[in-house]
């Protein structure tokens, strides 16, 4: 049988994804068009034939990530799932995101404060209405009398800083693997939400 050829990727995919490792490492402040040309191997002045400016490297690393977040939840709001699954199911496609996308999760998390208007804007709603309907599946859960009643958006804070927190295993050099650290982080985290007896 024939294997199949991965598609294999575009020159602008290419510098996205060279980009994000340097805007996580460096800062975004701190790279130079020229460093991430020099990283992709190509001219750069070639650089601008693929890519406007630094900036839209960034609008495009952040919204990709966004699209992500919000088609995910978008999706698990309206499915049939119980509110214990229904946080699960986020919380792992966070740790994912974390582990398998690192680098683009980190800058869209970190690096958001320098995109510029009207994107900054659009980027921070983003965020805001992500967290309320987060906090608004644990608040359904709370009227189902399926969750403990606890105050819904300092839980989705916490968990979300906890996630962000998988930036440390990747520098760790004795780590558990992926599969075990989401399992101990849902746990940890879900335990929390559940009701008791």
């Amino acid at each position: 049988m024939a294997k199949t050829q991965r598609k294999k990727a575009s020159k602008k995919e290419l510098i996205l994804r060279k980009a994000a490792a340097m805007f996580r490492e460096k800062g975004f402040a701190a790279t130079s068009m020229r460093d991430l040309a020099e990283s992709v191997g190509i001219e750069a002045a070639s650089l601008y034939n693929h890519i406007r400016s630094k900036n839209e490297i960034l609008e495009a690393i952040c919204f990709d990530v966004a699209n992500r977040f919000n088609t995910n939840i978008d999706i698990v709001e309206v499915s049939n799932q119980n509110s214990i699954h229904k946080v699960e199911t986020l919380l792992r496609f966070h740790i994912q995101q974390m582990i398998d996308n690192y680098e683009e999760v980190y800058v869209a998390d970190r690096e958001w404060k320098h995109l510029e208007d009207p994107y900054l804007s659009n980027f921070q709603n983003q965020r805001r209405t992500y967290r309320k309907k987060f906090a608004g599946i644990i608040e359904d859960g709370i009227r189902k009398n399926e969750l403990r009643k606890i105050d819904a958006p300092t839980s989705v804070m916490m968990m979300l800083h906890a996630v962000s927190g998988i930036e440390s295993w990747h520098r760790s050099t004795a780590k558990i693997n992926a599969k075990e650290l989401e399992d101990n982080m849902i746990t940890i985290m879900i335990d929390g939400l559940r009701k008791q007896g």
